[in-house]
């Protein structure tokens, strides 16, 4: 297993697995949700690898890199990275962001995604510990982060605020 950045090579296997992805899905948003080929190459590639240097973006904007999980020629998830974190995301959605493939899910792909993403974050995140949020529905991606370090540091209504040490 491998995580890549985002990039023009696998182009085509990030569009198939953006335009497949809901628009919501346990957290994760995807504004890009059934686009088209031509669309994710003019416009949505060139402004995902953009938001690791971003130019003219709003305060709120944080520095983002985008990552896929391949088990060896499959796609199998999309893992994002923020580079650092605002008083919002810090009692929002943190810093790592996350999804797996329906079909590939329950076999340690997100585990073993996490656990990559996590040596890539260290290296980038300069707060003491990585921030990340849980719905509280989300088992399975609770045992996730819990399979990576993480634990507990709080709740909301919907919502686990979970930590894992640098």
């Amino acid at each position: 297993m491998e995580l890549r950045k985002i990039n023009l090579e696998d182009a085509e296997s990030q569009w198939v697995y953006t335009m497949t992805l809901p628009v919501d899905e346990n957290g994760l948003t995807n504004p890009y949700h059934g686009i088209s080929l031509d669309e994710y190459m003019e416009k949505v590639l060139p402004t995902q690898i953009s938001y690791e240097n971003p130019v003219d973006m709003p305060d709120w904007f944080v520095p983002e890199s985008y990552y896929y999980l391949w088990d060896g020629d499959c796609l199998i998830g999309e893992y994002r990275i923020r580079h650092h974190l605002t008083d919002a995301l810090k009692n929002g959605a943190g810093h790592i962001g996350y999804s797996i493939k329906k079909g590939f899910r329950g076999k340690g792909y997100g585990t073993e995604g996490l656990k990559l993403t996590l040596e890539v974050a260290r290296a980038i995140v300069p707060e003491d510990e990585i921030f990340l949020r849980v719905n509280k529905d989300n088992i399975a991606s609770q045992k996730v982060m819990e399979n990576n370090g993480a634990y507990c540091v709080g709740e909301d209504e919907e919502h686990y605020f979970m930590r894992i040490s640098k």
